[in-house]
């Protein structure tokens, strides 16, 4: 499932800018279908401009019924009545996604014999202390086993020390999901570390449900802001 809102506050209607001759959302979503790793692909949207942009090029698309504060909503709404097990939440401003980390993400569940994971996600390792610091980036904490403590917009842990030899991670927003921990977060209030943070996967933890991390070095590129795209289309070509 990708989904997929028109507006955004910091660049309003980036997912139908051009990217190598097709937009951004087309292209997250022929990146998602040629990685060969899932049943179906759909984006979920509730803008008819990105509905048609999918549809009219041959791709699947789900409009949203209601309106949502985050992706996890959206996707619980579309997946309700349908009859799956795992759910994938990419990215739509995430044009270079790449089979490798789709599949670690997968392969986690595969491995979950008692099904005691509710949902995985990926993080990536970041040095920069500019991205450390920036409340842009989502960093997260984990234990010993790779499961989620928190996340946050504060550089965790706090860099006391400089020079000690504590690693970052970002996170990246591309979750798997049983669809019951899905549904749960869709039908369950927002809290205060959530509404604080505005983390949607803080609600996850807050409500006791176990987010295996997966390590990936491919940072890629999220399309936020007008310079990101400059530099993805550099890097398209």
């Amino acid at each position: 499932m990708i989904p997929a809102r028109y507006s955004a506050s910091r660049f309003p209607g980036k997912l139908m800018q051009d990217l190598g001759g097709k937009s951004v959302i087309l292209r997250t979503y022929n990146a998602t279908v040629a990685t060969n790793l899932f049943d179906n692909v759909y984006v979920v949207t509730d803008s008819d401009i990105i509905f048609n942009e999918i549809v009219n090029n041959g791709g699947k698309a789900i409009m949203s019924k209601k309106e949502h504060e985050c992706g996890s909503d959206r996707i619980a709404e579309a997946v309700e009545n349908m009859d799956i097990d795992i759910i994938v939440n990419v990215q739509g401003d995430e044009p270079f996604t790449e089979v490798s980390s789709l599949k670690k993400l997968i392969d986690v569940f595969k491995k979950d014999n008692d099904k005691s994971i509710d949902l995985a996600s990926l993080m990536v390792q970041i040095d920069d202390w500019d991205e450390i610091n920036d409340p842009n980036t989502v960093k997260v904490i984990v234990d010993n086993d790779n499961f989620a403590l928190y996340f946050s917009r504060s550089p965790i842990p706090f860099p006391r020390h400089k020079n000690s030899k504590t690693r970052y991670f970002k996170h990246k927003g591309i979750y798997a999901f049983r669809k019951e921990a899905l549904m749960d977060f869709y039908n369950l209030p927002m809290l205060e570390l959530e509404a604080s943070e505005k983390i949607e996967c803080i609600r996850y933890l807050e409500y006791g449900k176990r987010i295996k991390m997966v390590e990936t070095n491919i940072l890629g590129i999220e399309i936020d802001t007008p310079e990101d795209l400059e530099r993805a289309k550099k890097v398209w070509k």
